[in-house]
């Protein structure tokens, strides 16, 4: 447990700020199942959970075979007067090869395929070895700060929705059929939604702390993110 005489308001080492309103509060070592919440505007700080990192690698491996499925299987097929067509996102990919939407193309696979698929290998990275009780591999602490960064571009919820409001315009003009792709990105929202649920950034950042790794950034204070 951190105590009063241990932090450092100029450093912020000992202190962990809330997400949400900058509260900076005294970090203390929490028991499993306890729950560290922000005095001024009640956010969870943090939450651990006993056996969390297996859990998140579980979840972390899902995802990427979940995309890796999306890409390759037909994603929608579309029929009309006896004629139909099945693509992938990789056949999409591959008619725009050529063509003034590539640089489009490029960035929309990067965000729905590329940043979830790099995120979860980050945090297999991360918490592989925190999960079997040895120290963080090299360079951890950047590892999972880079995935923390990539979170918010990870799109796949938004293409989903997209994909959905595109088909409403569609339905009236063809027959359309969603294929196996198009269900392993809805799951993909689900193992998501679990991932978060399970994740306790602070105890990640504590674990690499404690295997003697620097988790401080340009001087300022750690942010735990809820």
């Amino acid at each position: 447990m951190e105590h009063e005489q241990s932090y450092d308001l100029a450093t912020g080492r000992g202190l962990m700020a809330c997400p949400k309103c900058d509260a900076l509060h005294i970090e203390e070592e929490l028991e499993l199942g306890e729950t560290a919440c922000c005095t001024r505007c009640g956010t969870v700080m943090a939450k651990p959970r006993d056996g969390a990192f297996v859990q998140l690698i579980a979840l972390a491996f899902t995802s990427m075979v979940l995309l890796v499925g999306a890409v390759f299987f037909p994603f929608l097929q579309v029929s009309a007067m006896g004629f139909g067509n099945a693509s992938s996102l990789f056949d999409v990919a591959l008619a725009f090869a050529d063509g003034v939407l590539l640089p489009l193309v490029i960035a929309v696979l990067a965000m729905i395929i590329g940043l979830p698929i790099a995120r979860a290998f980050l945090l297999v990275y991360v918490l592989a070895p925190l999960a079997q009780g040895r120290p963080p591999h090299r360079h951890a602490a950047r590892a999972f700060r880079w995935s923390e960064v990539m979170r918010p571009w990870s799109m796949a919820e938004i293409f989903v929705i997209g994909t959905a409001v595109a088909l409403v315009k569609v339905a009236g003009l063809a027959s359309v059929h969603l294929g196996p792709a198009f269900w392993a990105f809805c799951a993909l929202i689900f193992v998501n939604i679990a991932s978060r649920a399970f994740m306790c950034q602070t105890s990640i950042w504590d674990a690499i702390e404690d295997a003697g790794q620097s988790v401080e950034f340009h001087g300022k204070p750690r942010k735990a993110k809820a």
